[in-house]
């Protein structure tokens, strides 16, 4: 039994740590899609931004502390310069400059190699408390961090969205000229919304550094972006209980799916595309079930009728 538990809790231990990073990255942008109607494709950048600037800071001889907050600033310090330009014009001009940011910022990242050591990536930067925790120990203490900057993010977006702030941004999701027609500043809002859940995309971007001990940027694809929109569709938009949960789920059945390749007579190079067949059909089998998603509501599913 002690064998059995020494074997099976660095495996969850891992997943933990992942779904707690990835629920912090998807709350950003249920803030900006879930209760203000923002569409960014492009929230990865952000993520990128958070990680590299909080590593090559670290790496510049700055505090660890001074780092993160860095990396956490100037994420959404991006994210107002994005949206100046944009949040006064249709919603799929935000789709559509964000996933063209973020693309742009990653081949930044890939060509520019003086700065960021490119396809090389970074390695060798501080972590929290790195010589004072055992390493044998040390993801569970990482996860225990990890799991506390969640609580504290999500509680603190729980009181926002149920403040006289938060129901605002959602009377702007539902109809803009309503709550412009009452006197408030409705760009104002949107701008702030996207500062916001960019900044939390920072942050859980210096944690993605932290877990990974190395960065390129390769680690930042569109892909992420996406899997981020499948955790906050599959918990259910709009509630912050839901992408917690989604971002669970969704790393199980990643990593559960890895426990078939001993079942399928496939090799390694097919075994990939097969796994994300299986995680597809399990997401299309629950988004069946529940369209609103698992905590979400069906007159969520909708910005306007």
């Amino acid at each position: 039994m002690i064998e059995y538990i020494d074997m099976i809790l660095p495996y969850l231990t891992t997943i933990l740590l992942v779904s707690s990073i990835y629920a912090i990255f998807a709350l950003g942008l249920n803030l900006e899609w879930g209760f203000t109607g923002l569409i960014n494709f492009g929230h990865v950048a952000f993520l990128a931004i958070g990680a590299y600037t909080t590593v090559m800071l670290n790496m510049s001889g700055y505090s660890l502390i001074l780092s993160v907050i860095a990396g956490i600033a100037l994420a959404g310090f991006f994210g107002f310069l994005l949206g100046i330009p944009t949040l006064r014009l249709r919603e799929d001009y935000l789709a559509i400059v964000t996933i063209g940011f973020s693309e742009v910022l990653r081949f930044i990242l890939l060509n520019e190699e003086w700065l960021t050591r490119g396809s090389f990536g970074i390695h060798g930067f501080e972590r929290p408390f790195q010589d004072v925790i055992p390493y044998q120990y040390y993801n569970i203490f990482l996860l225990l961090l990890f799991v506390a900057i969640l609580g504290i993010i999500y509680f603190s977006l729980e009181k926002l969205i149920h403040s006289p702030y938060g129901r605002v941004l959602k009377s702007i999701r539902e109809d803009e000229s309503v709550p412009s027609a009452l006197g408030k500043n409705v760009f104002s809002y949107k701008l702030q919304s996207l500062i916001i859940g960019s900044a939390i995309a920072g942050l859980a971007g210096a944690m993605l550094a932290f877990y990974l001990q190395y960065i390129n940027p390769f680690t930042f694809k569109p892909i992420e972006t996406f899997n981020a929109w499948i955790i906050v569709i599959l918990g259910g938009t709009a509630s912050n209980k839901g992408t917690v949960v989604g971002a669970l789920i969704l790393w199980t059945f990643f990593s559960g799916t890895r426990f078939i390749e001993e079942y399928v007579p496939f090799e390694s190079h097919q075994m990939g595309a097969f796994r994300m067949i299986i995680i597809g059909l399990l997401l299309m089998l629950l988004m069946m079930h529940k369209p609103e998603g698992i905590f979400g509501e069906r007159e969520e599913l909708a910005l306007s009728d």
